[in-house]
């Protein structure tokens, strides 16, 4: 196990995910732990849609991805970090399942994700952080909206 808090975050979302990516830096910080934050991308690569992109759209999206998560997290916990130690992960895939395999390959010691994308059939709490929290190995902090 690593001495870190994973917290999954939606680029596209802008500032949504703030309360969420704010309440796992500070888990971090009273654990003395790192943080790890994830953004997870729609796989574009199944057989069915792959041919309707042009070469090289997926490389392009995973950097373009990377950029946002870096500026995302610079702009809601500051520039500094305030010594946090902050690695960002951009995954292709399902976003629980990507999130639950990355959270088995390091580890953490707490998942943190935002609860704010409910539907009536997911009331309680989204598809996505319902599944997390159902098959985590570790605890899962979820953050109302």
């Amino acid at each position: 196990m690593t001495n870190s808090v994973l917290c999954a975050v939606d680029v596209s979302d802008g500032d949504d995910d703030a309360i969420t990516l704010k309440t796992a830096a500070r888990l971090a910080q009273l654990d003395g732990a790192s943080l790890d934050v994830v953004a997870v991308l729609p796989s574009y690569g199944f057989s069915q849609v792959a041919d309707r992109f042009e070469q090289g759209f997926h490389e392009k999206q995973v950097a373009h991805t990377s950029e946002q998560l870096h500026d995302l997290t610079a702009k809601i916990l500051g520039a500094d970090h305030d010594g946090l130690a902050i690695r960002h992960v951009v995954a292709t895939g399902r976003v629980y399942e990507e999130v639950l395999k990355l959270a088995k390959q390091i580890e953490p010691i707490l998942i943190v994700v935002g609860a704010h994308k409910t539907d009536l059939p997911d009331f309680l709490l989204g598809p996505n952080a319902s599944r997390i929290v159902r098959h985590s190995n570790c605890s899962v902090y979820v953050v109302r909206q």
